[in-house]
């Protein structure tokens, strides 16, 4: 019989998030009787169908098992970073690729899988060339790339929407005057759940590029000095306060956590008008938003444009994959097992249909006809179109930034939204972290 432990760190509001953490710490090391072991994110629908994937492999395979473990969002990234540091990783490190992979890469944490890629020519040619990207550190492969492409995605509720006699917005102008006409029926104009961080994040990442353009965000990533100083950067910040200011998100954002969908919740349940979330967002509102999506209530769109900016209406920013890595840590009985999963157990013909099911598009290559053939046919079409031809698809600036200075760009994103430092103030704070 097949064997599988499964574990689900639910991180409940009354347990410390350290005791949470520590409760678990015993699924880490080399597992039972040599088993690979693998930690990835729970939450449904993703959870199910990276649970059922593990499953399919397990009783394809009796003899070389994978145990999973699942996480919350906010809680893995920490216990993930200290894992690996201490060198207890899983065998398989589920992850983002980027900046943190190239942390990963350089101190020699995780496989090289270039020769290993060579020798299955066959496994990337049948992945979207684009996720390579953020997989690749140096000219090196250091994951494999797996599962959907995620743009990040303007949601808003039709029925508000009708109820309030407004059409969706087309400019950032627009958005800033949606924003009293809707607070004026008792409506947020936009769901955030900003106790999350990287929630708030997106907002700026589309401001970036909508006002400067790309380059902008490149020059921070490559230790520009002053690049976040840029008088783009500046109007793009001064903009995302602007917002902010006009009471354009739900009131108590700060306190609203994105593990929990409460966000999303009030985009389903007409409590705010539009919130800005990824592609997953669809599956969630679509599970949990009874007749939302059916009944055809939940629109879609790529962020407007702003006056006067310099970034293409093309341009789209989010996570071009979900990224496994191996821990060099690992046994080699381990290391086996878990490309052995790489290449028969990642994005097989059934996990592929999961994600599309549920509102995603897998970033295996063929998919068009099945993307077609499904219920969710119009959202996956707009998806692939958003992800295909975009003309810059910028990572998640969390994932793209080292570590270090991720976490100073998140601690900075919740100061800014709750106005407590100026635009100038968080660009002194990013340069000092970013410049080479």
């Amino acid at each position: 019989m097949a064997l599988s432990r499964r574990t689900l760190l639910g991180l409940a509001a009354a347990v410390p998030v350290s005791a949470a953490l520590a409760a678990c710490s015993g699924s880490s090391g080399p597992g039972k009787g040599g088993a690979a072991t693998y930690w990835y994110l729970n939450g449904q629908p993703q959870e199910g169908v990276r649970a059922g994937a593990v499953d399919a492999f397990n009783k394809a395979n009796p003899d070389t098992q994978i145990e999973d473990t699942t996480y919350q969002n906010d809680a893995y990234k920490t216990k993930i970073k200290t894992a690996i540091g201490a060198g207890q990783a899983p065998t398989i490190i589920w992850g983002w690729g980027g900046g943190t992979l190239r942390a990963y890469a350089e101190a020699g944490q995780v496989e090289d899988l270039t020769p290993w890629f060579d020798e299955n020519p066959d496994v990337k040619k049948g992945l979207f060339p684009s996720s390579f990207g953020a997989a690749t550190v140096d000219g090196k492969i250091y994951a494999m790339p797996s599962e959907t492409v995620q743009p990040i995605i303007l949601y808003y509720n039709k029925r508000v929407f009708d109820q309030v006699k407004v059409d969706p917005p087309e400019t950032w102008d627009d958005i800033m005057a949606l924003v009293p006409k809707f607070n004026a029926k008792g409506i947020a104009p936009f769901a955030l759940g900003g106790q999350s961080r990287w929630t708030n994040m997106m907002w700026l990442e589309f401001l970036f590029d909508r006002i400067g353009g790309p380059e902008v965000f490149q020059a921070a990533i490559e230790g520009e000095k002053n690049a976040w100083s840029h008088p783009d950067a500046i109007k793009a910040l001064t903009a995302l306060q602007d917002l902010v200011k006009a009471d354009g998100f739900v009131k108590g954002f700060s306190s609203i956590t994105a593990d929990s969908n409460a966000d999303q919740a009030l985009l389903y349940t007409d409590r705010a008008a539009m919130m800005l979330h990824g592609a997953w967002s669809y599956g969630i509102q679509q599970a949990d938003g009874g007749d939302f999506v059916p009944s055809g209530s939940l629109g879609f769109m790529n962020f407007p444009a702003v006056e006067g900016g310099k970034g293409d209406l093309s341009d789209t920013v989010g996570n071009p994959a979900q990224y496994l890595s191996i821990s060099s840590k690992a046994s080699d009985e381990q290391k086996k097992i878990a490309k052995d999963f790489f290449a028969t157990g990642v994005l097989q013909e059934e996990e592929v249909k999961k994600w599309i099911g549920n509102g995603s598009v897998p970033i295996r290559l063929g998919t068009e006809k099945l993307l077609a053939a499904s219920d969710n046919a119009e959202f996956l079409q707009f998806t692939y179109d958003v992800a295909s031809k975009a003309k810059v698809f910028v990572q998640s600036w969390d994932q793209a930034l080292s570590p270090t200075a991720a976490e100073t760009l998140l601690d900075n994103i919740v100061k800014l939204f709750q106005l407590s430092i100026s635009p100038q103030q968080f660009a002194s704070n990013l340069n000092a972290v970013t410049a080479a």
